[in-house]
């Protein structure tokens, strides 16, 4: 088995992903191999999708989902378009089914260029979030930053999207926020037994909302599609929003938009939105040393 697999740095609105291909192999992208690589500059991300083969007949692949310091991850909307992408272009296909911890992904890649992604329904049971106090209510629970008589951020929705979510409802821009200090301490709340993303959005008409997200094992991030649609399935169900909207996500190079549709007649929540790829290289899965080909330039580490 060699020693390397090929891998691509791409992205999603903003969110830094790498494609990883294992494809034909046993092994897995250790937890080591991705630290080192998030520690290179060129190679920083926010999670890696590695590409294995599928465990039952019928799909096209088994997504294994790593964050930047090594923990897993069970969804990622941004970086299933990313994969998507890259096999349609690797292939000729436009529609993928995948397996996840999460549960079965299906998308599509349209004649645009943007991609759907089923990511299934929203849970709120709070035990399944999961959250470490019993709510009946989980569109809105008891939780707060700053003073108790003037919180700074205070009563979010929460919901999972095969991964835990919080949603903190502000009146002004989410960039005026100093989320990379609030954004570690809410992640490890005790409220949250296996961490959560947390986002901060503003309502800006009945079918928009802004968002910026701290995501669980990443940090801030440019852009997280898992956020954008537990965001777009809590306003919908808070009454702020109808079960369509188009999410911009403030923190993104682009200003990027991702729609999302929480359809009613089955209650899956599809995302549509774009993947772009940057560069391609090489990577040992094992230790993280990577190579960037030999057509792109040289650089090695």
């Amino acid at each position: 088995m060699s020693a390397t697999v090929e891998f691509a740095k791409m992205n999603g609105l903003g969110n830094k992903i790498l494609v990883v291909d294992m494809r034909g192999r046993a092994d897995r992208v250790t937890p080591a191999a991705a630290i080192a690589l998030n520690a290179e500059p060129d190679t920083q991300f926010d999670q890696i999708m590695a590409i294995h083969d599928p465990k039952a007949s019928g799909m096209d692949a088994w997504i294994d989902i790593l964050n930047s310091d090594g923990s897993k991850a069970q969804a990622c909307g941004n970086g299933t378009r990313c994969v998507v992408q890259a096999l349609a272009a690797e292939t000729g296909k436009k529609v993928f089914t995948f397996q996840t911890v999460a549960g079965i992904l299906n998308a599509v890649e349209h004649e645009d260029g943007t991609i759907s992604v089923d990511m299934g329904k929203p849970v709120f049971d709070w035990d399944k979030i999961p959250l470490a106090e019993e709510f009946h209510d989980t569109s809105r629970i008891e939780l707060q930053i700053g003073p108790i008589d003037n919180p700074v951020l205070h009563s979010p929705s929460v919901a999972s999207m095969g991964n835990p979510h919080a949603i903190f409802w502000v009146d002004r821009d989410v960039m005026s926020f100093d989320l990379g200090r609030f954004g570690p301490l809410l992640e490890n709340h005790p409220m949250f037994p296996e961490r959560a993303n947390i986002t901060l959005a503003q309502v800006t008409s009945l079918n928009s909302i802004t968002t910026r997200t701290w995501e669980r094992g990443a940090g801030l991030t440019l852009a997280c599609g898992s956020a954008a649609c537990a965001t777009a399935v809590s306003a919908a169900r808070t009454g702020r929003t109808g079960r369509e909207v188009a999410v911009k996500v403030a923190s993104s190079p682009n200003q990027g938009v991702l729609t999302i549709e929480w359809r009613e007649h089955d209650g899956h929540v599809i995302m549509t939105g774009p993947a772009e790829w940057e560069w391609s290289g090489a990577l040992d899965p094992s230790t993280g040393a990577w190579s960037r080909d030999a057509t792109q330039g040289a650089e090695a580490r």
